[in-house]
């Protein structure tokens, strides 16, 4: 399933009076800080669930302790939501959203 993207109405101009279509942003995975899960399981999902190696894991895993959140993957919609729904089934608190830059 893909999605289409986006069309933005732009000013006609002599070249073309269509709208433009913009390039499909990427979208991220957030993991949000929250007092219930132990800073080890955090870890330890990100090795297992992403597959990240131990000291990434650890790095995500503290700036989700210190910063409050850390985004832990990137692609398509349809693969962060997927990425979101797994981490909700381990028990963490997780939101997608478009990455800006």
């Amino acid at each position: 399933m893909s999605v289409a993207p986006v069309e933005i109405e732009r000013p006609e101009s002599a070249e073309s009076s269509r709208p433009v279509a913009e390039p499909d942003v990427p979208w991220v995975t957030l993991v949000h800080n929250d007092p219930v899960n132990l800073m080890s399981y955090v870890q330890y999902v990100f090795q297992s669930y992403f597959g990240y190696s131990k000291d990434k894991a650890h790095k995500l895993m503290l700036d989700v302790h210190h910063k409050g959140r850390a985004v832990v993957s990137s692609g398509s919609r349809e693969e962060m939501e997927r990425d979101v729904q797994a981490m909700h089934g381990y028990g963490l608190w997780a939101t997608l959203t478009q990455d800006r830059g």
